[in-house]
């Protein structure tokens, strides 16, 4: 099921429609969708370099605000569904101690998994259930989105399709090992 999703968005790339349906990709995959937007991305951008930093804007705006509406579920649903659950098992104190601990440290779990390979949506649905400071939110995902998007569009820009392997199989990877290497470098400054 997923490969025929993958497939189905990755045909939307050559539609006329390709930009309106790169957004709402992007949009719906900070909240709910399984496909994320560079799957769309990386096509349209090969097949229309000029307009790579335009795309990237895109998948950025749609990606950003479908965050808000994962934050609002998160926040919608733990008041009307996940709090009365702590509290029927008597966990409703681990979930603030949770919270306080997550809202110190939230700005990094939503630029680690603006991104990395981790799913950005898992972050802004538990954004919302703990209350992040909203502008915290919106700054640090526009600052991984950002990134993410606006490094695939200048890749893909200056090298064309030769990099297509690369971003696909190890960007993620990339990413993900910065950030370990990043918070590693924070955990020793601090702790040693």
């Amino acid at each position: 099921m997923i490969r025929r999703l993958y497939d189905w968005t990755l045909s939307l790339a050559h539609s006329p429609h390709a930009l309106w349906a790169l957004f709402i990709v992007a949009f719906v995959e900070s909240s709910v969708f399984p496909i994320p937007p560079d799957v769309l991305m990386i096509p349209m951008i090969l097949a229309r370099p000029a307009q790579a930093w335009g795309i990237a804007g895109i998948a950025l705006a749609g990606s950003v605000l479908g965050g808000l509406l994962g934050y609002y579920i998160g926040w919608g649903v733990f008041e009307t569904v996940g709090q009365p659950v702590l509290e029927f098992y008597g966990k409703d104190a681990y979930f603030d101690e949770f919270r306080e601990t997550y809202n110190q440290w939230g700005a990094w779990a939503v630029l680690i998994a603006g991104v990395t390979p981790f799913p950005y949506k898992v972050i802004t649905i538990l954004s919302g259930a703990t209350a992040l400071n909203i502008w915290v939110f919106m700054m640090a995902s526009i600052l991984a989105r950002g990134l993410r998007f606006f490094l695939i569009a200048a890749l893909l820009w200056k090298f064309g399709g030769p990099i297509r392997d690369f971003i696909e199989r190890r960007l993620g990877l990339i990413f993900t090992l910065f950030v370990v290497i990043l918070l590693g470098g924070f955990y020793l400054v601090k702790f040693i």
